[in-house]
């Protein structure tokens, strides 16, 4: 395994949750400057990933014609660029307008970096690289939401200025990275066509699922925690680097684990995992189970969420792979938009415990379902790479 293409990726990886992280512990000083109403705010963290959703799908096809190299550096130079340039915004409308240009190199870092993982390494490398990468996406959610609060001490401006880091490392992919072009069809043929099997569509709609579960504690755990009487922001935060913890401690070992259960178990022990997670923070009667329980999703979601993505994109053929991987992309971030919409109209009309008792119910008909189905190996198949 290659060291300098795996450090150049993994740290493309980390971009992706830095894209919203680093911002959260200045939202309240930007909304306070600005003037802004709450809404307001929250679209300078959230408005990108609207872009990142409905985008994906034409970085994919971009990729399936000219390679992964190209789109993933081009995409840190607009992310590292367009980022960068709300350190300098002074409305409003502009800081709005850097965030959804900077959405369009979000998506290329998502999906592009992705298929690099997927087109250099295979089998028990692939595996290794796919759990370091769910390891580096974990400490990424770690370490950005302290480094925003270190720099918004300055000003609230101080933390789009880590955006910039995208600028030399997509030089650096651009000169560094090797690069698989897809071979052009014969004259006069057609590319091939995409069309996802059934499986591939219920592996995306599990991803949806378990981004809307994540964002799901991202948006109503600090509601729950105050309904306990944990309000001081230092503890509050425990909670979201816990369960990002659990995820970056799983990916270390991930290769491991994949090689033991295989993705069908690996996936209905993510899917128990998350059943009993959302069951002890409706019904956890003080802060200890509620962390017990983040924890536990944290592992569920460290296992899902690299095996999704190589059933996904080790599930179609190579020349299919850009397209396949960008709607992994807009699976994530739909369920990210999607949460608070589902949920919220049961929390204010009954409770956040009765929110979370659905989606417990909800975790356990996927686990049945994942237990009566069978998940092949893409690797195994005839079309997996």
């Amino acid at each position: 395994m290659r060291a300098a293409p795996l450090v150049l990726l993994l740290l493309a990886s980390t971009l992706t949750v830095m894209a919203g992280a680093v911002l959260t512990p200045v939202v309240e000083l930007l909304r306070g400057d600005l003037g802004l109403t709450s809404t307001q705010a929250g679209m300078v963290v959230t408005a990108h990933t609207a872009v990142i959703a409905v985008s994906a799908p034409a970085v994919g096809w971009a990729m399936d014609r000219w390679g992964y190299r190209t789109p993933l550096g081009a995409g840190l130079l607009l992310y590292g660029v367009a980022g960068g340039a709300g350190a300098l915004a002074d409305s409003y409308p502009v800081l709005i307008a850097t965030r959804l240009v900077f959405g369009l190199g979000a998506a290329a870092v998502f999906a592009a970096s992705t298929v690099a993982m997927l087109a250099l390494y295979r089998g028990e490398l692939r595996d290794r690289a796919m759990g370091w990468r769910s390891t580096a996406v974990s400490f990424g959610g770690v370490v950005c939401p302290l480094l925003g609060g270190a720099l918004g001490g300055l000003s609230w401006h101080a933390p789009f200025a880590v955006y910039l880091v995208g600028v030399p490392l997509g030089l650096a992919v651009l000169a560094l990275l090797p690069d698989a072009r897809p071979e052009a069809p014969a004259r006069g043929a057609r590319g091939a066509r995409f069309r996802p099997s059934p499986a591939v569509l219920g592996f995306l709609l599990l991803t949806v699922a378990a981004t809307m579960m994540l964002y799901s504690l991202v948006v109503f755990v600090p509601q729950r925690l105050a309904e306990l009487g944990v309000t001081h922001p230092s503890l509050v935060s425990v909670y979201p680097v816990s369960w990002s913890a659990a995820m970056g401690l799983v990916g270390v070992g991930y290769a491991r684990l994949r090689a033991r259960l295989g993705y069908a178990w690996m996936l209905r022990l993510s899917a128990a995992l998350w059943t009993a997670s959302f069951a002890l923070l409706a019904l956890g009667g003080g802060p200890v189970p509620v962390w017990a329980a983040v924890v536990l999703f944290g592992l569920g979601s460290g296992i899902a969420i690299p095996a999704l993505t190589v059933l996904v994109g080790g599930g179609v053929p190579a020349a299919l792979r850009g397209r396949a991987t960008a709607l992994v992309t807009t699976a994530t971030f739909a369920g990210q938009f999607l949460a608070p919409p589902a949920l919220g109209p049961v929390v204010e009309g009954l409770s956040i415990g009765t929110a979370y008792l659905l989606v417990s119910a909800g975790a356990a008909v996927l686990l049945a379902v994942l237990l009566a189905v069978r998940v092949t190996d893409p690797e195994a198949a005839p079309d997996g790479s």
